[in-house]
């Protein structure tokens, strides 16, 4: 009934405070019988807009199923007051720079300002003096708690259409890629969990790295064989279960061991900078940004 419904575009009405007329503590059943609601089919609530408790579970609903894009009106609904807001998306890209098209995570203004200032400007100055500074801003803001994960992925995807816009003009005009650094990222043996890797992935690239991403459930043997062949000066490994800690500290002692002069850093949910420091690991990276900063840093050592 639900679809024909929508097919049809027809208005569900409901006069949400009904449910609990006569019993206490109505806002609590307001509000659950809302989303309930909501979930089957309820497009045209009748509810008092002044009851926050109603608003938000609104505001909530549209979130988990998807009508939220980047859960933008949520994120603007409870941000902290004084966090930066999103830059209208309704502008014309000549009307923005490149470091407000990636915050604002606008995928086609950041191709398309970038296509306009690779006419004029060398590759490695719009890398280092507009796409890195604006990924630090928004990197910032998500460790202060000014901005939210969705906003970091987007600004990682706008960055990365840059990048792309780069690498194609470099590649046609026969330069080398615009590569900072090669990193190797690994979910240890035994784990399949690789959302957490899969974010850093992004980030790291959009910083201007190379990642080898061997996947997921890797054993050991593969990612020293890796990390060995293909000289790699850094390699991220994750777990998210601490019965895979054990993998995680084998794959640690089977790097040392083959002399591979190379940085580790590790991360995911069971970890502690403790248990990083006690398995041998040079980094502990307890978020996406963080293994950005580390990865900054090895290859600004080795730049030196």
């Amino acid at each position: 009934m639900r679809l024909v419904r929508e097919e049809l575009g027809l208005q569900t009405v409901l006069g949400v405070s009904n449910i609990s007329f006569g019993l206490p503590n109505r806002e609590l059943l307001n509000a659950a019988f809302l989303s309930a609601a909501l979930a089957n089919g309820l497009n045209f609530p009748i509810l008092n807009p002044n009851v926050s408790a109603m608003t938000d579970a609104v505001a909530a609903f549209r979130v988990l199923h998807g009508l939220d894009k980047g859960a933008a009106d949520y994120i603007a609904r409870f941000a902290p007051k004084g966090a930066p807001a999103t830059p209208p998306k309704a502008a014309p890209a000549e009307s923005r720079t490149l470091p407000e098209a990636v915050k604002a995570g606008l995928k086609e203004d950041a191709r398309e300002i970038t296509a306009r200032l690779l006419e004029t400007q060398d590759p490695f100055s719009i890398i280092d003096g507009m796409l890195i500074p604006a990924l630090d801003e928004v990197g910032d803001g998500f460790e202060k708690g000014t901005l939210f994960l969705p906003q970091l992925l987007n600004a990682a995807a706008a960055s990365q259409e840059a990048f792309e816009v780069i690498r194609r003009k470099m590649a046609a005009s026969g330069g080398a890629p615009a590569s900072r650094g090669r990193i190797i990222l690994a979910t240890v043996k035994g784990d399949v969990h690789d959302i957490g890797k899969n974010i850093v992935k992004v980030l790291l690239e959009n910083y201007g790295f190379q990642v080898l991403d061997l996947g997921r459930d890797v054993p050991p043997e593969t990612i020293v064989q890796t990390a060995v062949r293909e000289k790699v000066r850094l390699v991220g490994l994750s777990a998210l279960m601490t019965t895979t800690l054990k993998s995680m500290a084998e794959t640690i002692r089977q790097l040392r061991a083959s002399g591979h002069d190379c940085k580790i850093m590790v991360g995911g949910a069971v970890l502690t900078e403790q248990f990083a420091a006690e398995m041998g690991a040079d980094y502990y990276a307890k978020d996406a940004k963080r293994s950005a900063d580390i990865a900054k840093e090895v290859f600004g050592e080795e730049e030196k």
